[in-house]
């Protein structure tokens, strides 16, 4: 089995773009990629763009396409074993570089590049790259698995660290400097990637900010295999999605106190139990049956092993409404239609199995979470706390996960940073760390919380791109500046009679929380104070 332990740089034949040279000796230069020789990376294509040209020869043309500055666009395969094939693409700026890079990430099974981050990322001067992560389908697609441990390493771990070393490498020759720094981003699946670079390879990235990540790979998708189960145990079981709107009414009836919109501040103070919506008559929408109290009490509660052993944490209350909420990650419109269950299954039956003929109604906590822990822990979790080699070399982190997610636990990623506390000292890990809870905010986005506050990178708003609202460019300034962000304020909305209602909200530096100051609009971020817990 060939090692992608490193991609050597044979020979540079790009005559590279100096600082003021002009776009034509960008144009040039870009066609002189495409003569590197590269161990273990073919590259296929290596043109010149004009501003706002972009057409993909694969999927639908997104209207920041047209908004685009002229750049050079190289597309590599890497193959570092038998059985890979990794598609990499690598945007660089003609001019106005900024002399930095920042490398995109992928969610749910990948299986595509993140075009809309490339072009986000080039429009505001950063090189930038992404991966397929070694196949090719849609985000809740696990059947390329089947059989191909190789591509399953490929997309845990070897394809997005494969395109950091490329695309340093197309940087330095293009523009015949390395970039100054080099940041990672992403969410959900591209969580788990960021926090495997910051674990595995310390030295690929200065700044890395990881959104609601699936870093506890097997334990999460083990968790929801399980839950789903549950669901489908008996058809009385089945929670349909006509009753989350009810759901999502009473817990906010029951928790909501001084937010300025509709959701929880904080949702593990909420004392919402299922039993508070018992059906006392006939059975309607706005009630449930005690077979679906059943159900969702599971959806709450967090995962164990017979021996008590927990395994991950349940959802919390506030989440249900929205169009990112339980409807489509739990409910779906009818049994085993849901993403969670589409996850789950797909990595049993594909990657954990090799079995296309899997029963998920067959699943036992116990015996599956060992296999899986078994067969895919060693390529997929990002669960290691120690990092102080990323802390040596300089490195900042920041977490990110919002209070609403349906998908992935948040409880989970204060595990995640309290273990890293533990292991590296509460003291040391705030010189590099920082986690942020955002109420209202759902999976990676949306929501009725102050749910916009850069995390996708820049608004081209110059008010709201500066470090106090950008999440991103706060981690830029961490890094550069070494002004570590203690909050940052987000931007939110909700619909009153039909009439959109905007606020905003400071979001906090965890375990601080912002806090209502007793006077003052609650729509306004100067009202709240962020306060320790």
């Amino acid at each position: 089995m060939a090692k992608w332990s490193a991609l050597a740089l044979i020979a540079v034949c790009a005559t590279g773009v100096a600082k003021g040279q002009t776009a034509a000796d960008g144009r040039r230069a870009c066609a002189e990629i495409g003569k590197l020789t590269l161990a273990q990376v073919e590259i296929v294509q290596s043109t010149p763009v004009e501003a706002g040209a972009l057409k993909l020869e694969h999927g639908p043309a997104d209207p920041i396409f047209k908004k685009l500055p002229a750049f050079c666009r190289v597309v590599a395969v890497a193959k570092p074993t038998a059985d890979s094939n990794i598609r990499i693409e690598v945007w660089l700026p003609l001019k106005g570089w900024n002399g930095k890079f920042i490398g995109q990430g992928n969610g749910g099974f990948a299986g595509s590049i993140g075009y809309h981050g490339l072009a986000v990322a080039v429009r505001s001067g950063f090189a930038s790259g992404g991966t397929d992560t070694g196949h090719t389908g849609g985000g809740t697609d696990a059947s390329w698995a089947l059989g191909h441990p190789e591509k399953v390493a490929d997309f845990g771990y070897r394809a997005v660290h494969g395109m950091t070393e490329l695309s340093k490498t197309v940087v330095q020759a293009f523009y015949t400097n390395a970039a100054q720094h080099n940041y990672f981003t992403s969410c959900s699946d591209g969580g788990r990637e960021a926090l495997m670079e910051a674990q595995r390879f310390p030295g690929d990235y200065d700044g890395i900010l990881a959104g609601a990540p699936a870093y506890n790979w097997t334990s999460l998708l083990s968790r929801a295999a399980d839950v789903n189960r549950k669901l489908l145990a008996r058809p009385e079981n089945y929670l349909p999605a006509s009753k989350v709107p009810a759901i999502g009414k009473t817990v906010l009836a029951a928790c909501q106190r001084e937010e300025p919109g509709p959701f929880l501040a904080d949702p593990r103070t909420c004392q919402f139990t299922p039993g508070m919506m018992a059906c006392k008559g006939a059975e309607t929408d706005s009630c449930l049956t005690p077979a679906e109290a059943e159900s969702m009490k599971a959806l709450y509660a967090g995962s164990s092993l017979r021996d008590g052993t927990p395994v991950y944490p349940g959802l919390l209350p506030g989440g249900e409404l929205g169009d990112n909420g339980w409807p489509g990650w739990i409910t779906g419109d009818k049994p085993d239609s849901s993403a969670a269950a589409a996850f789950s299954e797909g990595f049993f039956r594909d990657m954990v199995y090799s079995n296309a003929k899997w029963d998920p109604k067959s699943f036992d906590l116990d015996r599956d979470l060992k296999a899986a822990q078994e067969k895919t822990a060693s390529a997929l979790d990002a669960v290691n706390p120690d990092l102080r080699a990323f802390r040596a070399r300089g490195g900042k982190l920041i977490l990110y996960h919002g209070w609403n997610d349906a998908a992935i636990s948040p409880l989970g990623t204060i595990d995640y940073f309290n273990s890293v506390e533990q292991t590296v000292g509460q003291a040391e890990t705030a010189s590099f760390v920082r986690l942020f809870l955002v109420p209202g905010l759902q999976h990676c986005g949306g929501g009725p919380g102050p749910a916009d506050f850069g995390q996708r990178g820049p608004s081209f708003d110059p008010a709201l791109d500066d470090a106090a609202h950008n999440i991103t460019t706060a981690l830029e300034q961490w890094v550069e500046k070494g002004t570590a962000p203690e909050q940052v304020i987000g931007r939110g909305s909700y619909e009153v009679a039909g009439r959109k209602v905007s606020f905003a909200e400071p979001i906090c530096s965890y375990p601080k929380a912002a806090e209502y100051k007793g006077s003052g609009d609650r729509k306004v971020a100067g009202s709240y104070a962020c306060v320790g817990k």
